[in-house]
């Protein structure tokens, strides 16, 4: 109750400053990606805004990213941003997340076209650090590292330890040196749960968790996103199109192992319908990964 109240003195706030309509209200709360909290508001119960609620450093990436990203048809407007950095508020976008998709090769297609070659290098700080905003780390490998055993706590019993000494020794054989990497600021949730479709169609990526990475993390993460069409000709078609920063085929394969892997662990916390055709897609991937 007292989280709602706050919610609602935001809006009135906005309201007098004039950045929100006099006749929004609240609509209707909804989980968001971090810990933090999502408000949809609207008038006469059609949704306009975003209000998202969350710890400083998430609030302020989610700004970068919108703000350095305005271009984008796909992502929220960014509206206002607090000057605590304590919640911001972004346009809603309309359609249906998850469902009515259509085909994979097709929203992977607009996804790197619309979003993903518009990715920069992110120059807003010099620390070198990579991942989450809330939980940086000093390294890529190290960002990656950290999933996979996470991923390995879940789906022990479920999958072979074989498995996970696999993906780990794909995580350990990237390159030490990772000054060849790009260190751009991406979605981070970039996955068809954050996708908003209409008639199948991608018309939107919402609710960002930014994270600092190369650009084919966001590509590999909505490849993997969804248990349909997981056929490396799929991955490699989206692949052709990205136009900043490349790597080997190999790496591209072995990381695109270690997000299904990742995935695997995924599904089976919140997703567990999802997992017989997971777990199909991933003995193919593995029984691939035999003859790189």
């Amino acid at each position: 109750m007292q989280e709602e109240r706050e919610a609602w003195r935001i809006v009135s706030e906005l309201q007098e400053q004039g950045i929100m309509d006099s006749g929004s209200r609240l609509l209707a709360q909804s989980r968001g990606t971090t810990a933090g909290r999502v408000y949809m508001i609207g008038e006469q119960g059609v949704p306009r805004y975003v209000l998202k609620l969350d710890d400083p450093q998430s609030v302020t990436r989610t700004g970068e990213l919108l703000h350095a990203y305005r271009h984008s048809r796909l992502l929220p407007r960014l509206i206002y941003m607090d000057p605590s950095r304590t919640f911001l508020v972004y346009s809603y976008i309309h359609g249906v997340t998850h469902m009515e998709r259509g085909l994979k090769r097709d929203w992977l297609t607009v996804l790197v076209r619309e979003l993903l070659n518009q990715y920069e290098a992110y120059s807003e700080a010099d620390d070198g650090n990579w991942g989450a905003a809330d939980e940086p780390v000093s390294s890529w490998r190290c960002f990656i590292s950290q999933g996979v055993e996470e991923a390995g706590a879940t789906l022990a019993g479920l999958l072979p330890p074989e498995d996970l000494q696999q993906v780990r020794e794909m995580a350990e054989r990237m390159p030490a040196d990772e000054s060849w990497l790009t260190r751009c600021l991406l979605h981070g949730d970039c996955g068809v749960h954050n996708f908003v479709f209409d008639r199948g169609e991608l018309q939107g990526v919402i609710d960002p968790w930014p994270v600092i990475g190369p650009v084919w993390y966001d590509l590999v993460y909505a490849f993997c996103s969804s248990p349909d069409d997981l056929t490396p000709g799929t991955l490699l078609g989206a692949f052709a199109l990205l136009e900043r920063e490349t790597v080997d085929r190999r790496m591209l394969i072995e990381q695109t192992i270690i997000q299904l892997y990742c995935r695997v662990g995924t599904c089976v916390r919140h997703h567990p319908h999802d997992l017989p055709a997971y777990l199909q897609a991933w003995e193919s991937w593995r029984s691939a990964a035999d003859g790189l």
